[in-house]
């Protein structure tokens, strides 16, 4: 779950205060688990999830226009991607904007679609989907500056 909270958040004392605001949220409503609708470990993934996001909530307010602007066309080639490590690849999410690297790790990493994200994070579908392409371009641009 730690793992988990890092893609969520910029260093690993905000991971930690998510997890332990995470697991006390477990704590707490474990009368309320149903082994019928989930698995225990889905049912804390959701609220760790969840934690990470009100975390986020609580850092910056989500923002986005609603449209979804048109990805520039920024090519990054094949091999700048395949020479990157697992890690340096997270390194570079977690440089993104609070609100842009939720809605990428929820879409990306988590399969959310965007009408579960809108839902998590209280915004639009637009609104999600404009982040979800803010944080291609901030990627690609990135891992471009680094292999050029």
């Amino acid at each position: 779950m730690m793992n988990l909270c890092l893609r969520y958040t910029k260093n690993e004392t905000d991971a930690l205060e998510v997890l332990n605001t995470g697991f006390y949220k477990v704590y707490k409503n474990i009368g309320l688990f149903d082994a019928a609708r989930a698995s225990f470990y889905t049912w804390i993934r959701a609220i760790v999830i969840n934690s990470c996001l009100d975390f986020i909530k609580a850092k910056q307010t989500l923002s986005g226009t609603g449209e979804l602007e048109q990805a520039a066309n920024i090519h990054v080639p094949p091999a700048a991607i395949s020479n990157m490590s697992a890690t340096a690849i997270l390194k570079l999410v977690r440089e993104l904007p609070p609100a842009t690297q939720a809605v990428f790790n929820l879409y990306v990493m988590e399969g959310y679609n965007h009408a579960e994200i809108a839902k998590l994070t209280g915004t639009s579908e637009g609104t999600s989907k404009w982040h979800l392409s803010e944080a291609r371009k901030k990627l690609q641009k990135m891992i471009n500056e680094q292999h050029s």
